[in-house]
């Protein structure tokens, strides 16, 4: 009986990193087992911190071993991050160059700077330097380095090496996780390191992300939540978990 459930884990979970989400009532009758026997299951990825339990299913949480692509992130709790990085977005202030981090969150935030005054943007992102190349007033600056194909994000020691030749206003960074005890956290070593480097080079930091990234950690620690001026989220973090986060220094916004 234990090897069955060691083998129907697998598979939820396997189903989880490549749909994006998997559903109990869904997953029980594929599996041909009762829905309790799911919410079981799942109860024991989320104890090994491997997926994230929601109302009805579960979403995986991206660790050391596994990652999201752009394709997945796209598709995942849209309206939430649509009106992050239109919050986002307002802290702008004054700042004439920003750095915009990978993924999908910040590639919307990028779409939305103001297109009426010169901005530069700094990305590692070929996404987001697509989202914005075309404005008159802003000069994008795209590092180079190695793509990697599941985030279209350039990552190496020529994308440091240009982020350490730049002093930059304000960067808008995101992770796969976040948390109080450990920081902001990433699978990829890579990826890390370009974060590490934005975060050093600029003066104002700005942290924006989905509530499913607190609490959570990955491989790679490339800041401390002291780090930032900022962190915006949804409403799905409690008042009190953001209380908690405020009480490190950045102010924590939740739309």
């Amino acid at each position: 009986m234990a090897v069955r459930a060691q083998e129907r884990q697998h598979r939820i979970l396997a189903l989880a990193r490549h749909q994006g989400q998997v559903e109990v009532t869904a997953m029980a009758t594929d599996l041909e087992v009762a829905p309790e026997t799911i919410r079981r299951d799942l109860g024991v990825l989320e104890r090994r911190g491997l997926v994230r339990r929601t109302y009805g299913g579960a979403y995986p949480v991206e660790g050391a071993g596994f990652e999201t692509d752009l394709a997945q992130r796209v598709t995942r709790h849209v309206a939430d991050k649509r009106r992050i990085a239109a919050e986002a977005a307002t802290l702008l202030g004054e700042a004439e160059t920003v750095f915009v981090d990978e993924g999908y969150t910040p590639q919307i935030l990028a779409a939305l700077l103001p297109g009426d005054r010169p901005l530069t943007v700094v990305t590692a992102s070929l996404s987001t330097a697509a989202a914005v190349a075309d404005s008159p007033n802003t000069t994008v600056l795209l590092l180079g380095g190695r793509v990697r194909a599941r985030t279209l994000a350039t990552v190496g020691s020529w994308a440091c090496e240009m982020l350490s030749g730049f002093v930059i206003d304000l960067a808008f960074l995101g992770s796969n996780g976040i948390s109080r005890e450990l920081g902001l956290t990433t699978p990829d070593p890579v990826v890390a390191d370009v974060k590490a480097k934005a975060l050093q080079v600029s003066r104002r930091r700005v942290f924006l992300g989905h509530h499913s990234k607190f609490g959570a950690s990955s491989f790679c620690r490339f800041a401390e939540v002291a780090d930032f001026e900022a962190i915006v989220t949804d409403t799905g973090l409690s008042s009190a978990e953001a209380h908690r986060y405020a009480l490190l220094g950045p102010r924590v916004i939740r739309v």
